[in-house]
């Protein structure tokens, strides 16, 4: 048997010519091995990347275990596409120096089953955990509509709804959505006599009705600019809240005006108005004002809109509208068109009467009040004071004023204040007109002394990164990309960069992160409080792409990555992407996972990781 070479017994021999050689030959094999570990890119180097966290303990270790051998073709004639073919992702080391995961029958990953039950097709497991919802003590305050997830998270997938197609792409999905995608007809005869919804063949067609729109939303629109012309669609006013949006016919409208619309409404209140909403490529999300507040940061919104939403804003001391009035922004405008602002019957006279009441304790003022000849339908516009002297000066304090000292992310599963929020120390400035806010600095931006580099350094890293990587070099077809969700949005650079795009960006901000939240706002996007351990509250297959930058290392050591995965299957559509960007440690944690769901995987320059997920389901 051959013995390994003894260096001291080489020195005691005098082979010095073999010993001079050996060591060269080491320093040879150390200089590659270095040269090897250089970082593939360096787009915008003035921005330090977070550090992708090192696990003590491997959630994934014991988790994913079994081997998935019930990989199906995709289903094929009904679901042909132009995002581009399987074979982007197949295709092997490129001489880029991106590389494709190897195709393997036996790819480790978890055996999928799909989930159970005649409605799981739109399943979204925390808004339907019936055992939890059963054992509710009430439901006069819509406890029911509120998030009550299951422990543990589901890991089945959710089925296809039959004869399911890729999308109507944007701008023509604005106004027509296949009829198999969201086969819900019940809001058609619902609502016949005010033309929310039509169908038409094999589509659903969007008239631009509502309740509250009998000539037609563009006229509505355009009788709130005439009626108080400070409004400034697309100006002034950039990001509005829709409460009890219908099918989003008026957040849909506002897009041609520069203005930004977060639709939102309880689910099946009214049959799948948000999923209607997201399929038409609109942003909605599935929320209610019952007990607790909404996922939003304090003094969030230019606008808050409400036509004939069915919430009583009177109702238990004026909670609801007090929880409106956390959320808009100082300033900020509160728009009612409904019955009580019009219309002279007893009942509604009394709602009037209370609802002026809750105002004037919370130091509301009225701009405008006015009706219609010719619509029949009147509308009332409230203003939220600019500074807290209002508050101060009430002869009597109810509702008093909230103690100081609140926590960041506080809406995520607290109660509903029956208190006043007192208003920041610049709450008379008003974000820059849009686009200039999308960039100029935040007001809400912390006062820290690097705070103001930080934010244009993140700034400029996302617009290089994006233009010089994420449009050019991924293989994913961007024109087919309209609703998308930033998995860990920090301060929305990653949707500043992309604001050029025909497409609008969810920015979720972990709650377990720096709160953000409210610098998103301030730009002129929008967003969301979230735990991705948790379930998000939208429909199935309603995002186009997903992206996470250097979000999984801190997740996997809170919950398991799996029923994460199972969470961005479920949300995003065939054909739809995920784009990560982590280490390798952990891009290499995800790719048996996706593979197991038969997504296609790439991965590119060793940080980038591109999964696009097919027709495919389990059986």
């Amino acid at each position: 048997m051959a013995m390994p070479i003894s260096v001291q017994k080489l020195l005691k021999e005098r082979k010095y010519p073999f010993l001079v050689a050996f060591c060269i030959l080491l320093i040879s094999v150390t200089f590659l091995l270095l040269s090897n570990s250089q970082s593939p890119i360096s787009v915008a180097s003035d921005l330090t990347q977070p550090n992708p966290v090192r696990p003590d303990s491997d959630p994934l270790h014991d988790s994913v275990i079994s081997s998935n051998n019930g990989s199906a073709a995709a289903n094929s004639s009904n679901h042909s596409d132009d995002t581009g073919s399987a074979s982007e992702f197949d295709s092997g080391r490129s001489d880029d120096g991106n590389f494709a995961v190897e195709d393997d029958d036996q790819v480790v990953g978890v055996q999928w089953e799909l989930c159970k039950g005649s409605a799981s097709v739109d399943y979204i497991p925390c808004l339907e955990n019936w055992n939890a919802i059963k054992n509710l003590p009430s439901r006069r305050h819509m406890e029911h509509r509120e998030r009550h997830c299951p422990d543990p998270p589901p890991r089945c997938l959710v089925p296809l709804p039959e004869g399911y197609q890729v999308p109507v792409p944007w701008p023509k999905s604005r106004d027509m959505v296949w009829y198999n995608n969201v086969p819900h007809p019940k809001l058609v005869e619902y609502k016949k006599d005010q033309h929310w919804v039509e169908k038409s063949g094999d589509y659903f067609i969007f008239p631009g009705g509502g309740t509250q729109f009998k000539n037609g939303v563009d006229h509505y629109i355009e009788s709130i600019q005439e009626t108080l012309p400070v409004i400034e669609w697309g100006k002034k006013i950039r990001v509005i809240l829709d409460v009890g949006c219908g099918v989003a016919s008026f957040g849909g409208a506002l897009l041609e005006k520069s203005v930004l619309a977060m639709s939102f409404a309880p689910k099946d209140e009214h049959e799948a108005q948000i999923q209607f909403a997201l399929e038409r490529g609109i942003p909605a999300t599935l929320s209610v004002i019952g007990t607790q507040k909404l996922a939003f940061a304090d003094n969030s919104y230019d606008l808050i809109h409400c036509a004939r939403c069915r919430v009583h804003w009177d109702a238990d001391g004026g909670k609801p509208l007090m929880e409106l009035n956390r959320i808009l922004r100082p300033g900020g405008y509160f728009i009612w068109s409904a019955t009580p602002v019009y219309r002279d019957n007893e009942r509604d006279q009394n709602v009037w009467k209370s609802m002026l009441a809750v105002t004037e304790s919370i130091c509301w003022s009225v701009l405008a009040k006015t009706f219609s000849t010719s619509s029949q339908v009147g509308l009332v516009i409230y203003q939220k004071p600019v500074t807290s002297s209002c508050y101060e000066n009430r002869k009597d304090t109810s509702p008093p004023m909230c103690e100081q000292g609140r926590r960041f992310n506080s809406s995520w599963y607290s109660p509903l204040d029956s208190c006043l929020v007192p208003l920041p120390n610049n709450s008379q400035k008003w974000p820059s007109y849009w686009p200039e806010r999308l960039s100029d600095v935040p007001p809400s931006l912390s006062s820290e002394p690097d705070a103001e580099e930080t934010f244009k350094a993140d700034t400029r890293h996302w617009s290089a990164l994006i233009s010089e990587v994420y449009l050019e070099g991924l293989a994913i077809n961007w024109a087919s990309v309209r609703n998308v969700m930033d998995m860990n949005a920090h301060y929305g650079g990653f949707a500043s960069a992309l604001i050029k795009l025909p497409l609008w960006v969810m920015n979720i901000v972990p709650i377990h992160e720096p709160d953000t939240l409210s610098v998103i706002f301030d730009r002129g996007l929008i967003g969301l409080y979230h735990d991705w351990c948790e379930s998000l509250n939208t429909y199935p297959r309603t995002y186009d792409l997903l992206h996470s930058s250097f979000l999984f290392g801190k997740l996997i050591k809170r919950c398991d990555v799996i029923e994460t995965a199972a969470e961005m299957d479920r949300v995003l559509r065939p054909g739809g992407y995920l784009l990560v960007q982590d280490s390798m440690e952990m891009i290499n944690k995800l790719i048996p996972i996706l593979k197991s769901l038969d997504w296609s995987v790439n991965v590119h320059q060793e940080q980038f990781l591109v999964g696009k997920k097919g027709f495919w389901r389990p059986g």
